[in-house]
């Protein structure tokens, strides 16, 4: 029966009419994109995010399990999550078009969506300027172009201000971000958390690796991190227990300073314009003495 299921399913989507425009993913794929565009998955949770920024959230008919933001992203139809995606389901929505992220999204899953013949348009956003051209290809996805290049320019005057002011710093803290506590996990070099340390004013002390690295209590002993952000991405911590693992151990630097801070993961582990208001706020945690504040509210 399941099997039938799909090929009906599968069928369909191989019927489905394309009219459209041709554009090229931000990993330099050309896809097809349908005029009007009325209907689109989206497979991982920035991306559903930033379609409803830009304007775009009324297309969306499917998102992934952890889709929160906003709240209406919530009530969208669920496919998976972004690492084991529902094909099945993914079909029977219809979509014209599939949104996909490069890092977490599986290829094998895509090349079937796309065998299927349902356009697949990937993005891969590696650094805090690539999120925002993120922005700006679903501004023209959506035919939001002007809604889009607001956000992006009101991103790019904040992250300006930012660079500015961190180039005034003198001390650099070194940081340990603890992005998941069982095992310890971390942000290497090649990820955007490590760019958010550093122009954060930051040494990020992970970046000799790269990836997600994990560590040992030894190694961190080691680390001595004068500065510890806590988050747990992949939940089922409070705050209390996050700091009560740390706290066993006095002798590392954060420790004894009371300087271990839990942050909100889902504002640090997604890549979407958010961030600004994450690296806003570790400019402020680690430099109290900029007295740091948000560009918006300098505005006349």
């Amino acid at each position: 029966m399941k099997r039938a299921l799909l090929f009906l399913l599968t069928s369909f989507a191989l019927t489905i009419p394309v009219y459209g425009r041709e554009l090229v993913d931000q990993v330099g794929r050309k896809v097809e994109v349908a005029e009007p565009l009325t209907r689109v998955v989206s497979l991982a949770p920035n991306l559903t995010e930033i379609s409803y920024a830009t304007g775009g959230g009324g297309t969306l008919v499917g998102a992934t399990r952890f889709a929160n933001v906003p709240e209406a992203a919530a009530k969208l139809p669920k496919v998976g999550t972004y690492v084991a995606l529902d094909i099945e389901k993914i079909v029977s929505l219809k979509p014209q078009l599939c949104l996909a992220i490069r890092d977490g999204n599986p290829k094998a899953t895509v090349d079937r969506l796309e065998a299927l013949g349902i356009p697949v348009y990937v993005f891969d956003p590696q650094n805090l300027e690539e999120i925002i051209d993120t922005v700006e290809r679903l501004g023209t996805i959506y035919r939001a172009e002007a809604h889009a290049e607001a956000l992006a320019a009101d991103y790019r005057q904040r992250l300006d201000l930012v660079d500015r002011q961190v180039e005034t710093v003198s001390a650099r803290p070194r940081v340990f971000f603890q992005i998941d506590a069982q095992p310890v996990i971390s942000a290497g070099a090649n990820t955007f958390l490590h760019q958010l340390l550093t122009r954060s004013g930051a040494v990020n002390l992970a970046a000799d690796r790269s990836g997600y690295p994990r560590y040992t209590w030894e190694e961190l002993l080691v680390l001595d991190p004068e500065v510890v952000l806590l988050a747990s991405m992949g939940g089922g911590y409070t705050d209390q227990e996050l700091r009560f693992r740390w706290e066993e151990w006095p002798q590392i630097s954060a420790v004894r300073n009371q300087r271990l801070h839990v942050v909100e993961a889902d504002l640090f582990d997604r890549p979407t314009p958010r961030l600004i208001d994450a690296l806003e706020y570790l400019v402020g945690l680690l430099h109290p003495e900029l007295q740091h504040t948000r560009l918006i509210e300098q505005r006349p």
